[in-house]
């Protein structure tokens, strides 16, 4: 045992950077278009009207407008409604 006993505590100390994940325009918020609606890994939220993908599976706006959540087809779905 003596040669597992008195290691230092070099196996802790580390952290990974934040990703800083979310949402981060909410139902109801005004966005312009380009602007982020929220980043994501993987695809658990899909993208409607006026609203692509990026390469990260980020979802951002495409048109001015309101942003809208919804479903579809057991999806849940983030659209820009654009103000007439």
């Amino acid at each position: 045992m003596g040669r597992t006993r008195g290691g230092s505590g070099a196996k802790n100390g580390r952290d990974s950077n934040p990703k800083n994940l979310g949402i981060k325009k909410y139902a109801g918020e005004t966005v312009t278009a380009g602007s982020i609606i929220l980043k994501q890994r993987g695809t658990k939220f899909y993208p409607g009207n006026n609203v692509m993908k990026a390469g990260d599976d980020s979802l951002f706006a495409v048109a001015d407008g309101k942003v809208v959540y919804g479903e579809r087809n057991n999806h849940k779905v983030v659209s820009v409604e654009v103000a007439k």
